[in-house]
């Protein structure tokens, strides 16, 4: 009696099945993972901004400090982007004619603000404060990276729930002195305060800081 199927049909059959089966994974493990990857979160991509501004230039070049632009970062939820008149207060003297300059020249005298691209975003449902990090001794760079060394601003963290809650879990070693908070090159030193010594210095409450109510109100 002839056989139904070629020799060759098993090897075949179970090759497909395999290869489903490869396939099947695969595509299990990249709708789990993918979303954790830097590449979903966006770190490390510059956004197209109306002006391109370097925070290389203005903040290491020029010594500006972070609260010059972000005036409200030590009083409100929000840093606060700076308004057009903050920008003329020097370029109303200096690169007065720059092309580069047009977008922020065309906003003042239009009386409209211009529209920058949020380089950090967090959900909807998370509530981040900025004035209390702040003043708990938590420096810029800690979340928004060494700005200072960006000729184009990125996000330099995932900014997800395990990041921020790495830091809620064990805020000590994240603390700096309050005149080094602004500085975005900082890093810990022999000399620099213990982080009990810092929490203490701040009055860092002695609770859970990981309680969901504390970022999810």
């Amino acid at each position: 009696m002839a056989a139904i199927f070629p020799p060759q049909a098993t090897l075949i059959g179970r090759t497909v099945l395999l290869g489903s089966g490869i396939l099947f994974g695969s595509v299990i493990a990249w709708w789990c993972l993918a979303p954790r990857t830097d590449w979903a979160r966006r770190v490390g991509f510059t956004i197209t901004q109306p002006v391109p501004f370097s925070h290389q230039h203005h903040v290491a070049g020029l010594g500006i400090d972070c609260r010059f632009c972000h005036a409200a970062v030590e009083v409100s939820a929000n840093a606060g982007m700076p308004p057009t008149w903050t920008c003329m207060t020097c370029h109303s003297q200096i690169w007065i004619n720059a092309r580069l300059l047009a977008p922020v020249r065309q906003s003042l005298a239009d009386g409209k603000p211009l529209v920058w691209g949020r380089v950090n975003n967090l959900p909807d449902y998370v509530y981040f404060n900025h004035s209390i990090h702040i003043a708990k001794g938590v420096g810029c760079s800690s979340c928004h990276g060494e700005v200072d060394q960006m000729p184009l601003p990125y996000k330099a963290a995932s900014l997800t729930m395990e990041f921020c809650l790495a830091c809620h879990r064990d805020p000590g070693p994240q603390l700096r002195p309050r005149d080094e908070v602004y500085n975005t090159s900082w890093h810990r030193t022999p000399d620099t305060p213990a982080p009990g010594t810092l929490l203490a210095r701040y009055n860092v409450p002695d609770r859970d800081l990981t309680d969901c109510s504390i970022c999810h109100r």
